[in-house]
């Protein structure tokens, strides 16, 4: 079930009293062009749509905790049935304050005449500099305004500081309507990771593959795919962000799958599963994958209240390493290994990130010199992984890797979420246990 009005309008009243003095100004996001004249799907921005609801363009959304009559205003494309008939509905004027619950709203067009006054009496203006170059001249203009009268009348807002860690610190802790919609995001998720599964043998393309997922996505009711999808045969697994998914699966090669959908109000779900591609594992695949397993359950039973994300990814490391000696694939003393980031040719990136609006969501990892706590209500992803290939060069001091190994990518990532007692996977519908994947 979609999120609803109240949810939003809560979600208002929790930022304005974080504003204090301040007044926000929050821009949706405009159309973007692909080619001449034609615009990639509209994607709203997340920070607007978790505060609004609003799903148009051009909007512009004020938080004014300084005028309690009228604390939410929004600027929105009046209502126009020729541009309508081109581009589909609006809500206009009256449906942002009778669907959306904006106390006043006015056509886009009015922003430049009526924001100064809007933004009077205000403290502070809270405004994201170099992200909105349609609005941020005009945040600016009525800023100076203010600056230039304040001789005169005394008032003026004292500052122009970012939105961002007053929202971000809110998004980070899901509520129980966002846990759910994104349990259904993981839901349909894992359900075409499995749907995948039965389709792949041997000869097929790996775009084949990405159809039946994404088919399933939409299916489902999806917007679509929350990120380009990743499907990489062989080799192609040892690019961490590999999407051109143009080659042929080959008989013996493991098949990486890193794909999630986004759903219609935008949360998502963000799985990779790694499994043979003819059924079965190779001696050296086993061990690579189990070894990556292994690191992965560890890392996932370390997500609990009061732990922290780089925690969970020192856990995942710690395995990894101790693994890889174990394999002759690092040498040395694990500490010392650690230390230097000797293992780094084979596992190069983080275990994960956090998980909401955005696939790599807002939120901070560390405040100063303190890494923030994990408490119930954050989803993080837990994704260690490991990619034997000729790409980076071998660490002075450990050994060259054997033909044997190379060309071996694997990733698995599952979707978390903290609870009082500990933690909910949220993805555990999609199979990895190596029993479950072979044929």
């Amino acid at each position: 079930m979609l999120i609803g009005p109240e949810t939003f309008a809560a979600r208002r009243a929790r930022f304005l009293e974080r504003l204090g003095g301040a007044a926000a100004v929050i821009p949706a996001a405009p159309l973007v062009t692909h080619h001449a004249d034609v615009e990639y799907p509209f994607r709203q921005n997340s920070d607007f749509w978790y505060l609004t609801g609003f799903d148009e363009p051009d909007a512009v959304a004020l938080f004014l905790p300084h005028c309690p009559e009228n604390p939410f205003v929004l600027f929105v494309e009046p209502k126009d049935p020729t541009a309508e008939v081109w581009n589909g509905r609006r809500w206009g004027c009256e449906g942002a304050v009778e669907r959306f619950g904006a106390d006043l709203a006015h056509p886009r067009s009015e922003l430049a005449q009526r924001l100064g006054d809007y933004l009077k009496g205000a403290e502070g203006i809270a405004f994201r500099v170099g992200r909105h170059p349609a609005v941020e001249p005009l945040v600016l203009q009525a800023w100076a305004g203010q600056l230039d009268r304040a001789p005169r009348s005394g008032t003026a807002a004292l500052g122009l500081v970012a939105p961002c860690p007053l929202l971000h610190a809110l998004r980070l802790r899901k509520g129980p309507e966002e846990l759910e919609r994104l349990r259904e995001a993981a839901r349909i998720s894992a359900a075409a990771h499995e749907l995948a599964r039965e389709v792949v043998r041997p000869g097929l393309g790996e775009r084949q593959v990405q159809a039946v997922i994404e088919q399933h996505f939409l299916e489902q009711g999806a917007r679509g795919p929350a990120y380009g999808s990743i499907v990489a045969g062989g080799d192609n697994a040892c690019v961490l962000h590999y999407t051109a998914n143009s080659a042929e699966l080959r008989d013996g090669d493991l098949l990486l799958i890193d794909a999630g959908c986004s759903l219609a109000d935008y949360y998502n779900g963000d799985i990779t599963r790694t499994f043979p591609v003819n059924g079965r594992f190779t001696g050296e695949q086993r061990a690579l994958y189990e070894l990556v397993l292994a690191a992965q359950e560890a890392a996932v039973a370390a997500v609990r209240p009061g732990a922290t994300a780089e925690g969970v990814h020192d856990t995942a490391v710690r395995v990894l390493v101790e693994g890889l000696l174990e394999l002759g694939l690092l040498v040395g003393d694990p500490g010392g290994i650690i230390e230097r980031g000797a293992y780094r040719h084979l596992y190069m990136h983080r275990t994960g990130h956090w998980l909401g609006l955005d696939v790599h969501d807002v939120g901070a990892y560390r405040l100063g010199e303190h890494h923030v706590a994990l408490e119930p209500g954050m989803v993080l992803t837990v994704e260690p992984g490991l990619y034997v290939s000729d790409r980076l060069p071998v660490p002075e001091g450990q050994p060259a890797i054997a033909e044997r190994w190379k060309g071996i990518g694997i990733r698995i990532e599952d979707d978390v979420a903290v609870t009082e007692r500990g933690h909910e996977n949220l993805t555990a519908a999609a199979l990895k246990a190596p029993a479950a994947l072979e044929r």
